[in-house]
């Protein structure tokens, strides 16, 4: 299919209103991921309702989606959603939520309504921390890692939201991330034409609480590119092959001083050395071999080496996890009120 040019879908699907996202907020790669999939599926958006509850990824579908849309309490999301979609059950109906809004305080509303298999997709943004009230722990926030409420690190172990969902009965779960549009437009596409409850887990980044969380002091401008290339470190695809021959070495204090150990070691042999960003594991350096001839167990025993890892060993899985057709809602409950009024 070819690309149409931004300004369509700027011009077709948003409001132009100034953005109330930070700089670099993944919530504006999302929304456009969202006007493309409505679009390809030929989608009028006069069918379409967006709902949202209180939060950052509420903002994506209002007020900067130009659509119908009901922008509810927080955690409530999915109950207004439900009851939009009983009531007209012809509209296609999506549900914008963080995790902090659809998963903590509105956890309860998430596990009914994919057990009941409402026909709402729902697309819950996890940035793992509480972002629009300053950065406060959250239910996904990740073991370890500090926010405005866990100043020593998170002593809580963090939901798995697509386990959590596909365990409640949800009939399409998917995971992406902010790095994966086009993977992440396609997953719009097949959960919306989903015939049940369906949810995909967005990794957003968020440069404004996030340079805490993982500790990054860059410029603002540099921040955003880096979260996403920590992103696509920190994460692979499932059934999809590895490129390439590479692990990771944990420093035992400095990256730098592994990277120069490590330069070292490889020097002479067809391969390379980088220190990069995981959400496993933090600063680390990553080696690339590109012939055979490294020999990993010789890295691990350097002095300034804590252990070598392979390569999805700490990583975070993507892509769709659960596809299946089971009874929708609304359709068993119009059979009953059938039944009930006699038809």
């Amino acid at each position: 299919m070819p690309l149409k040019p931004l300004s369509r879908y700027r011009d077709e699907y948003t409001r132009n209103f100034p953005t109330s996202f930070c700089p670099g907020c993944g919530n504006g790669t999302i929304l456009n991921c969202f006007v493309r999939a409505i679009d390809e599926l030929g989608i009028s958006k006069d069918k379409v309702l967006c709902v949202s509850g209180i939060g950052c990824s509420a903002w994506i579908s209002n007020p900067y989606f130009n659509g119908d849309a009901l922008h509810t309490t927080h955690g409530r999301a999915l109950a207004f959603a439900t009851g939009a979609k009983v009531y007209n059950s012809d509209l296609t109906t999506v549900v914008f939520t963080g995790d902090g809004d659809g998963a903590g305080i509105g956890g309860n509303h998430l596990i009914h309504a994919a057990r009941r298999n409402v026909g709402i997709t729902t697309i819950l943004v996890n940035n793992m921390n509480y972002a629009m009230t300053g950065g406060q722990i959250a239910p996904t926030t990740p073991f370890g890692e500090m926010t405005a409420t866990s100043p020593y690190g998170n002593p809580e172990s963090p939901f798995d939201i697509v386990k959590l969902a596909a365990a409640a009965g949800a009939t399409y779960v998917a995971r992406w991330t902010t790095y994966n549009v086009l993977e992440l437009t396609q997953g719009m596409k097949e959960a919306i034409r989903h015939r049940g409850f369906s949810l995909i887990e967005v990794l957003s980044q968020c440069p404004t609480q996030q340079r805490r969380m993982f500790d990054m002091r860059d410029p603002l401008h540099v921040l955003p590119g880096r979260l996403l290339e920590m992103f696509s470190e920190s994460t692979y695809i499932r059934g999809r092959a590895q490129r390439g021959d590479y692990k990771y070495a944990i420093p035992k204090d400095s990256p730098e001083k592994s990277l120069d150990d490590i330069l070292g070691a490889i020097k002479g042999l067809k391969a390379k050395a980088r220190i990069v960003d995981h959400m496993g594991f933090g600063r680390v350096v990553r080696v690339d071999a590109l012939e055979d001839g490294i020999d990993w167990d010789n890295i691990g025993q350097l002095s300034t080496v804590k252990r070598v890892v392979g390569q999805i060993e700490g990583k975070i899985e993507l892509g769709v996890f659960v596809n299946e057709e089971k009874p929708e809602f609304t359709d068993s409950l119009h059979k009953l009120i059938h039944i009930a009024e006699g038809e």
